[in-house]
C-alpha cells in the first residue's frame, strides 16, 4: 500500500503547477489564433483550474474577463478541433459540450437554463481494478465530428478537461475549461439531447468526480454528464 500512497504523493508534487487552457479552435485543419474564437478565461494568464461545479465560472470561465469572441462557420459533419495551449497534463477526462444561440447571436448568448448537450467524450479505460489508464492524457488537442443532423445556427462549444490526480475530496477535482462560438452550415433536423444546465449537471459527488485514481485502482469508471448526442 504504502507504494500506492508514494506514488499519488510524486504524483500530486510533479503535478501541481503543470496547468493549462483551452484557447483555440480547430477549423479546417488550421489552428486558430488564441481567444479569437475562444471566448478569453479567467485563467488565461494564471492557468488555474475551476473548483466548484456550482459556481457561475463554471460554464464559461469568464466571470472576470467578460470574454468576448468571433463566431467562425463550421460544416455540419465535419471535424472541429479545440487545442490546448500545451497538452492535458493531469490523468482525466473530456467531455464537450455545445449550445444553441435561441436568437441566433452566439455573441449575446450567456448559456443560461438546460440548453447544453454532449457531443464528444474522452472516458478513462480500466479492467476490473488491475489498472486505470486516461487517453486524453498528454494530447495536444481533441477533435470531434459535428454531428450531420445538427441544425444549422450559432452555438457556444464548452470544453472541460477532468483532472483527476486530486480528486480523493470533494472539489479536489480540477476542471479546465473554454467556450468557443462557432455558426454550424449545412445543419439538418435533429434534435440533440438531452438537455441539462450548467452549472447545475454535476453535484461534484459523483463516482467519476469523486475518487481515488491511485490506490484503490478503481474497477470501472463511470463518466460525468449525459449520453453523448451523435445525432
Amino acid at each position: 500500500m504504502l507504494s500506492f500512497v508514494a506514488l499519488a504523493l510524486c504524483s500530486l508534487v510533479s503535478h501541481a503547477q503543470a496547468h493549462y487552457t483551452f484557447p483555440s479552435l480547430i477549423v479546417n485543419g488550421v489552428t486558430t489564433p488564441a481567444w479569437t474564437n475562444v471566448r478569453q478565461t479567467n485563467n488565461f494568464n494564471s492557468q488555474a483550474p475551476v473548483l466548484d461545479v456550482t459556481s457561475a465560472d463554471f460554464r464559461c470561465y469568464d466571470s472576470a474577463t467578460a470574454g468576448t469572441a468571433s463566431t467562425i462557420a463550421v460544416a455540419a459533419g465535419s471535424t472541429l478541433g479545440i487545442a490546448c495551449d500545451q497538452t492535458i497534463y493531469h490523468p482525466g477526462v473530456v467531455n464537450v459540450y455545445m449550445a444553441k444561440a435561441p436568437t441566433g447571436n452566439v455573441s449575446t448568448f450567456a448559456g443560461d437554463g438546460a440548453v447544453w448537450f454532449k457531443v464528444y467524450q474522452i472516458s478513462a479505460v480500466t479492467n476490473g481494478g488491475t489498472s486505470i489508464t486516461f487517453p486524453a492524457q498528454n494530447v495536444p488537442s481533441v477533435s470531434f465530428t459535428i454531428p450531420k443532423s445538427l441544425p444549422t445556427g450559432q452555438y457556444l462549444v464548452r470544453m472541460e478537461a477532468l483532472a483527476l490526480h486530486a480528486a480523493t475530496t470533494f472539489q479536489g477535482a480540477q476542471w479546465y475549461i473554454s467556450c468557443g462560438q462557432i455558426s454550424v452550415t449545412g445543419g439538418g433536423s435533429g434534435t440533440p439531447g438531452p438537455l441539462v444546465s450548467i452549472p447545475g449537471v454535476y453535484t461534484g459527488y459523483e463516482p467519476g468526480i469523486l475518487l481515488n485514481i491511485y490506490y484503490p485502482i478503481p474497477a470501472n469508471y463511470t463518466q460525468p454528464g449525459p449520453a453523448v448526442w451523435k445525432g
